[in-house]
Parts: structure tokens; C-alpha cells; sequence
């Protein structure tokens, strides 16, 4: 194996794969990156995997012999960061040992033979949604801090994914709040249901961006993204991602049972205004106490805390609302996660009565179900 790459375009390989590597691995050669050298096509291919997620990235190189071996990928790039020139040269010695170069320095790093590093799987390109990416990632983000994070309730502990009837659905739920969003794809016919797990959704929030479309490949027992790279991409360094990742076996309970049917109250707010009352309000709130009061009255909503410890704090938003008094309450974290990574900048909050659950949604396909707490 022999090739020459550009410093950045490493580096930002093994950026791109560095982080799937985790703390408690069972053979050491999961803590190497394995990279391949492909002369026909002037690239080489950086993977890594834990055995429950795996990601490949392709950078583009001058490539003058195939060939392939495993290296420590967080020693690696702790080493490439401060090489002084912009040109690398690499080539493999023996059937473990590559001889890195790089302006007056010389590096000759250990690694192990390729053969034992655990193979990516490549799903079936027929059984797939391509999305846009950048919808993608808004969606994920828009849900994904609703995830359990609680080990002994696995099922929750990711995003379940749901294609069905030119729709897909990304939902997301601790047991106390679901959010759920959707899309319309009118040229999707897959009819398919999987949980991905946290970690895998942290690194499409992560990834995801760089290019124009994601594919999302799903089987019943994996769930593969392959993304594009732009070539004009500001920092668009790699030519394409692939990530591969097992899915939480179990079946996802019933979350339509979750989304209240019909609603008495519903008012329009301003989502930045009320996330920066809550977040001033709920200052005063102690652990003993975590909570606000959210009061409709007279053309206001009043937002109030208060706690033993550190006393209390009122503020009242104006709004459009001529109903019946009516005062609810809940965790203020619960209502300021989603406010935080919406995009719109106004959204309808509704609920039945002061022991119903409170729903904030969008005008698109955006809901978020709070559950609330119980008034002293």
C-alpha cells in the first residue's frame, strides 16, 4: 500500500470516524481505523466500529499501490494534526507497519493486519427513503432530546423510525414527553419500522449537512445511511459517508395512544418569547420544587414559579384567548427543549384540562406531548 494525501483531507477522515470508537471494547483491533487504498479510483477508504454502529468515509488521494491495514485511529490523528506540511505520504513496510511522512518528519506506526478488522455490511439499495439531508437533520433534532435515557427501558433509549404511505415518522419518547415529527415523500412505497439507537442518532446530527441527500437503507435487524458529499461543500473535504448500525430489537409501544384526541384550550404563542419567559421564570424553581405554572386569563398567559428556597416569579405574555381561567403545570425543562430547536417562529400550545397532557405543534407536522404535574 502506497499513497499521498492531502494533510486536511486526512485529518477530516478521521474526524469523520474517530468518535465510533468507544471506551469499552472486547478486541483490541476495534480501537484502529481500518484504512484501504483503492488505486483504480484514488481514494482510500477510513472505517472504524464498535460492533453495534460502524462508519466508513471515502477521501479522495493519489493512490500508487492498493493495500489496506488497521492503525490506532485516536493515535493516528493525534499525530496527523501536527505534522508540519500539507502533503502526506504513506506507505505500508511490512503487513502491519505503515511509514507515515510528512515534511522533515517520520513516523513509523504499529498496527494490525487488516484481516481481523470486522467488515461493514452493505444493505440493499432497493429497500430505501432518500431524503434531504439537511430536512433530515432538522427533523432529528426536533425530536431527538425527547429519547430515554434510561437503561433499563431499551426500547426507548433511540428514535423509531416509521415509513408507511409516502410518510416517514421520526418519534421519540422518555415516558413523561413524546415528540414526533413527519414528512411527506410522495415517491416512498417502503413500508418499514425500526428504533435506531441514541448514539447512532448523535452521529447523524453530527454528519448529516454536507451534501444534498441522505439514503436511508433499512432491513429488520440494521439501518445504513449513505451520504454524498458536495464537491463544493465548504469543508466538504471527504466524497462520501456511510454509517451502519444495528437496531433496538423490541416493538416501540403505542404512541398514537399518547397524542391527546381533542383539546379545550389552544392559543397561539411567539416560541422564542415564551422560551425566554419560561427560562427566566423557572430560575426561582429548586429541585424539590422543578416546575411553572402556565395560567390563561383575560388575553394573558401568566407565567409563574416559585419554591421554598429562592421565592417566586411572575410575567405575563399578551395573547389572543377570551375563555375560561385555566391554570396547568410542568417540568419547565419539558417545555423548553422543544422551543429551543424548532425553527418556526410560532407554534400552538393546547391541552384538555389542568390533568391532561399539554401539546405544543407547529404548523407543519410538528407535535411535542408534555406531561403535566400535578398543582399543590
Amino acid at each position: 500500500m502506497k499513497f499521498v494525501i492531502e494533510k486536511d483531507a486526512l485529518i477530516a477522515g478521521l474526524q469523520q470516524v474517530v468518535n465510533i470508537v468507544g471506551t469499552k471494547l472486547t478486541m483490541p483491533i476495534l480501537s484502529n481505523v481500518l484504512i484501504e487504498a483503492i488505486a483504480d479510483r484514488n481514494q482510500i477508504a477510513l472505517s472504524t466500529t464498535n460492533l453495534d454502529i460502524g462508519m466508513r468515509c471515502v477521501v479522495s488521494a493519489r493512490v500508487a499501490e492498493s493495500g489496506s491495514v488497521t492503525l490506532p485511529v485516536k493515535k493516528l490523528a493525534s499525530i496527523v494534526k501536527v505534522l508540519p506540511a500539507d502533503g502526506v505520504e504513506c506507505e505500508m513496510e511490512d503487513n502491519a507497519l505503515l511509514r507515515l511522512s510528512s515534511g522533515g518528519s517520520r513516523f513509523k506506526i504499529l498496527g494490525l493486519a487488516s484481516d481481523d478488522f470486522p467488515k461493514l455490511p452493505q444493505l440493499d439499495m432497493d429497500q430505501r427513503i432518500e431524503i434531504n439531508q439537511m430536512q433530515c437533520v432538522r427533523m432529528l433534532k426536533s425530536i431527538s432530546y425527547a429519547q430515554s435515557r434510561d437503561e433499563n427501558r431499551y426500547i426507548l433509549n433511540g428514535v423509531y423510525f416509521l415509513a408507511e404511505e409516502n410518510h416517514i415518522h421520526f418519534i421519540a419518547t422518555d415516558g413523561r414527553r413524546l415528540a414526533l415529527v413527519s414528512n411527506e415523500m410522495p415517491s416512498c412505497n417502503l413500508q418499514k419500522n425500526v428504533i435506531v439507537p441514541a448514539k447512532t442518532i448523535g452521529e447523524l446530527e453530527r454528519t448529516l449537512g454536507i451534501g444534498e441527500n441522505v439514503r436511508i437503507l433499512m432491513t429488520d435487524k440494521q439501518i445504513a445511511f449513505s451520504i454524498d458529499v458536495k464537491s463544493d461543500q465548504e469543508g466538504g473535504i471527504c466524497d462520501s459517508i456511510y454509517i451502519i448500525s444495528k437496531i433496538v430489537e423490541g416493538k416501540y409501544p403505542n404512541y398514537k395512544q399518547v397524542i391527546p384526541s381533542a383539546s379545550d384550550y389552544r392559543v397561539r404563542l411567539d416560541r422564542e418569547q415564551l422560551l425566554s419567559v419560561v427560562q427566566r421564570v423557572a430560575l426561582v424553581s429548586d429541585e424539590k420544587n422543578y416546575s411553572v405554572r402556565l395560567k390563561l386569563f383575560n388575553n394573558l398567559l401568566e407565567v409563574s414559579a416559585r419554591s421554598s428556597a429562592y421565592g417566586e416569579a411572575c410575567e405575563n405574555l399578551p395573547i389572543v384567548y377570551d375563555g375560561e381561567s385555566v391554570e396547568i403545570a410542568f417540568n419547565p425543562q419539558f417545555l423548553t427543549d422543544p422551543l429551543k430547536v424548532l425553527a418556526n417562529d410560532e407554534i400552538y400550545f393546547e391541552f384538555k384540562n389542568e390533568l391532561s397532557p399539554g401539546v405544543i405543534k407547529t404548523n407543519d407536522t410538528f407535535l411535542c406531548v408534555v406531561m403535566p404535574l400535578r398543582i399543590n
